[in-house]
Parts: C-alpha cells; structure tokens; sequence
C-alpha cells in the first residue's frame, strides 16, 4: 500500500475546483471530503438512498474521480447505509490530517 505523504493528505482533504463541486440533491454543494462528511452525518436517509443505491454511487465516484481518493471511494462503494459511509469518511478525514504537522 503506498504511503501517503503531508502533500498528498492536502491534497485529499483541499477543496475541489468549482466546476468539480457535489451537487446533492438535496442542494447541497459540497467543496471537499470535509464537507461530504458534514452532510453524510446530517442528510436523510432518503437523500442518502437516492445518491447511494444499487446501481448508483455517486458519492463513491465523485471521491474516486474528483477528490482522487481510491481507498475512500472503495470504503463509500461498500457502505450500506448512511451511518457506514459517514464512519468511513470520518475516520478516512481523521487519518489524513493525522499525515499533516500539527500546530502548537
């Protein structure tokens, strides 16, 4: 597994270019893997249900595509349920920024 280096975790956690943005259906905009996060933890489950399906995986591809996060994207792919995607994202956010120095 290759090593993720402090460029490579800014890069991750950073913001998306605008035209890259996540439109949820809800309205929602979100910027970066920050904001998926917020919103996976707080959106309805019916929200969550039209972006994440069987045949859908709209959060899985936008983080795989957009954010070029391969092991988040694989963690969203696999999520059943609303609260097992937000858990992935939180720990995936928690691991990164533990790859960036820490301010005194």
């Amino acid at each position: 597994m290759p090593r993720i280096s402090e460029q490579d975790a800014r890069n991750l956690l950073a913001n998306v270019p605008e035209e890259y943005v996540f439109r949820c259906c809800n309205g929602t905009v979100f910027y970066n893997m920050s904001d998926l996060g917020n919103a996976l933890s707080n959106m309805s489950e019916e929200t969550f249900a039209f972006h994440s399906n069987l045949t859908k995986h709209d959060f899985s591809n936008w983080v795989r595509d957009v954010i070029k996060d391969s092991k988040l994207a694989r963690d969203l792919y696999k999520a059943a349920t609303r609260s097992q995607a937000s858990k992935s994202v939180a720990a995936r956010i928690t691991f990164l920024q533990g790859k960036l120095p820490q301010l005194v």
